[in-house]
């Protein structure tokens, strides 16, 4: 639950520095580490296959990581503290439409759509990945053998090489799944940059520093 916190209480926070801290340095190392991995990973994915995986391999650790940091961490970490409904989401994106919608010292609804589309799109990306390292792995699903297996024999009923050079269906899915993350990953750069304008303030910086500034009045914590 978000609350507006009375001018005076976050003054008395924010302490002389008028800043306060937001992010924990868990949360911090989760968003550069994983920009790191996935710049990585797409550098790599045609001439750097080996390259290629480990970067796969990293970004699926830190989503996982990510995952139970969002039960177990911290206020500003919890996704129960950020994520919203669909009628807060539209309503706070509308009002981002009109310019004025209002600042929040965490994740506002917009953003907290984004982290979980990005962590969908990064789990399927990495997951499909994961899969087409090694075509039997496909035979651990229940369903997707039966469906897509008949595409990747070849004539003589043999599967064709999925690791580096295997194109299908499976391919198709992971390619798809890294247009989407990358589609979303540019959407997440632009809705900062706009509410860094917007709120006078360096949203980039303070996933760096951690801190903040304290909310004014009518600013939700």
């Amino acid at each position: 639950m978000t609350d507006t916190v009375p001018h005076e209480a976050s003054q008395t926070a924010a302490g002389a520095s008028g800043k306060v801290r937001v992010w924990d340095p868990l949360v911090r190392l989760f968003h550069w580490g994983l920009v790191g991995a996935v710049a990585i990973a797409w550098l790599s994915a045609e001439e750097l296959q080996p390259v290629h995986e480990v970067a796969g391999y990293i970004v699926a650790g830190l989503v996982a990581f990510r995952l139970i940091w969002g039960l177990v961490g911290g206020r500003y970490a919890r996704f129960s503290r950020f994520i919203k409904g669909p009628r807060d989401t539209l309503t706070y994106l509308g009002d981002m439409v009109r310019g004025g919608e209002r600042r929040y010292l965490g994740h506002n609804p917009a953003g907290a759509a984004m982290i979980v589309a990005l962590l969908a799109a990064l789990s399927g990306t990495a997951f499909t990945g994961w899969l087409m390292e090694e075509p039997d792995r496909l035979a651990m699903l229940p369903e997707m053998p039966q469906i897509v297996a008949p595409a990747w024999a070849d004539g003589d009923g043999d599967h064709d090489d999925y690791g580096e050079h295997g194109d299908g269906p499976l391919k198709e899915v992971h390619e798809t799944f890294a247009n989407l993350m990358l589609f979303l990953i540019a959407l997440h750069v632009a809705g900062v940059a706009l509410a860094s304008v917007r709120h006078r303030e360096n949203l980039a910086r303070a996933m760096i520093t951690g801190d903040k500034r304290a909310p004014g009045p009518e600013e939700i914590t």
